[in-house]
């Protein structure tokens, strides 16, 4: 893919954000560092149920909302938490951040199909797995996996 060109959802205008969506499945189809290209070099899925996420790339927890930006609490898997400002650019969401490093991150999320269905989130001692319809995320310390049913 390409750097963002206007009206691209990298071009989205700063201001408040939106909450996550409190059930969807969630493909990331690029993300730009620092302002750079958008690519995509690996299949990522985020998950949420509710409260409850779990992501692919091997972290799962909880969102809060503060009337701007989200934050996901990592509670498995890889520590830390993630805090960005989400919009909607139609069907897509596009999130927006600040590692803690100070680089700064957009990714653009697409919905996945055959989201409806079941719903849930389980947890047990070292692991954390979401299902949003036919889609599932399981995150333990090693590692996260998504599968479609």
């Amino acid at each position: 893919m390409t750097t963002p060109e206007p009206g691209h959802p990298g071009q989205v205008p700063d201001g408040p954000g939106v909450p996550v969506p409190e059930r969807g499945a969630w493909l990331r189809c690029g993300i730009s560092h620092d302002g750079g290209p958008l690519v995509e070099d690996r299949e990522v899925v985020w998950l949420q149920a509710g409260s409850w996420y779990a992501d692919s790339r091997g972290f799962a927890g909880t969102t809060s909302f503060d009337g701007s930006r989200t934050h996901f609490h990592h509670l498995t898997g890889e520590p830390g938490e993630d805090t960005g400002t989400l919009r909607w650019d139609g069907a897509n969401l596009v999130e927006t951040g600040t590692n803690a490093d100070g680089s700064t991150f957009l990714e653009i999320w697409t919905p996945l199909p055959d989201a409806d269905g079941v719903l849930g989130s389980w947890s047990g001692p070292d692991h954390h797995v979401v299902r949003v319809g036919r889609h599932v995320v399981h995150v333990d310390s090693h590692t996260g996996t998504y599968w479609r049913l």
